[in-house]
């Protein structure tokens, strides 16, 4: 399959999310992942805090390499858990001056995990609406927040999703990138929900290409994404088979962008699990160029 000609010409974006390496094994495999990507040409990647804001010290390296040795457009998460806004601004500019000029502004996990109730912290912000005003009050930051087609797990209904929305888009924030979903119908549902709503800024899906459906699944409760039955029939058969495993999630994730592209949408954000093959052969499915092509196609 591949995007046809006037999918093409709608200038599609992409872009990419990884994760602070935890291990020296892991960040082998963060950069020869990064240097495989970063062909796709993405407009930009962000790296994510971890769970509880645990992780600011590797984002902060990860954040730095990324900015210093790639040509890449990288913003930083940023939660406000467990911190003051004095805190919270030390990580702004800490994070400022190492050259970060677009922030992914997260409310963040309780510290305990997921479905540990969460307290804002008394001296700091007490959602990421705040963290985005906060964050505009003290730069000229590009901001990209959260959504969730699907229902935060912690909200009462998904209207009460769609106003704190609002409140992050009336803050200050120049996108929201979702949580991943496998249901385009259910999608566009919100989307218009949230149209209504008043919000404007641009709603970039986010694609899950799936490296493990078993893990995925686990990963998926804990974050209120429902799985649809269809999944299950398309890996069927193949639990001891990874090429053709790969190939069907290659399918799914390709088909998934091809279908959003026709409803009109035009920006996606691929979580990577810092891995790069999958990515590769969804974006090679839907016939996306490397860089490496281009500037050989533009020297020719």
């Amino acid at each position: 399959m591949a995007l046809n000609n006037e999918a093409r010409g709608r200038n599609i974006g992409i872009s990419f999310e990884f994760f602070p390496p935890k291990s020296e094994e892991m960040e082998g495999q963060l950069w020869d992942t990064v240097s495989k990507l970063q062909d796709w040409d993405p407009d930009f990647v962000s790296v994510t805090y971890g769970a509880g804001g645990t992780t600011k010290a590797p984002t902060l390296t990860a954040v730095t390499r990324f900015l210093s040795q790639t040509p890449l457009a990288t913003a930083s998460h940023l939660t406000c858990v467990g911190a003051t806004k004095e805190e919270t601004h030390q990580m702004i500019e800490t994070f400022r001056k190492v050259g970060v000029t677009h922030f992914v502004a997260l409310r963040g996990d309780a510290p305990g995990g997921a479905g540990a109730p969460y307290q804002p912290h008394p001296g700091g912000y007490a959602n990421a609406a705040e963290l985005v005003a906060g964050l505009k009050a003290v730069g000229d930051f590009e901001i990209s927040v959260s959504a969730y087609p699907e229902k935060h797990p912690e909200s009462r209904d998904t209207a009460a999703d769609i106003d704190m929305l609002k409140r992050k888009a009336d803050n200050g924030a120049d996108r929201a990138l979702t949580q991943f979903f496998f249901d385009n119908d259910n999608f566009e549902r919100y989307l218009e929900k949230v149209r209504a709503a008043g919000v404007s800024i641009p709603v970039v899906p986010g694609i899950m290409p799936i490296q493990n459906l078993t893990q995925l699944k686990r990963f998926a409760g804990a974050c209120g994404t429902i799985i649809p039955a269809f999944l299950d029939e398309r890996f069927a058969g193949f639990d001891d088979k990874p090429e053709e495993r790969a190939k069907v999630a290659a399918d799914v994730a390709a088909e998934q962008i091809e279908d959003l592209v026709r409803r009109g949408i035009n920006e996606f954000h691929l979580y990577t699990m810092n891995r790069a093959p999958l990515v590769s052969a969804v974006l090679d499915n839907l016939g996306f160029s490397r860089r490496a092509a281009k500037s050989a196609g533009a020297a020719a």
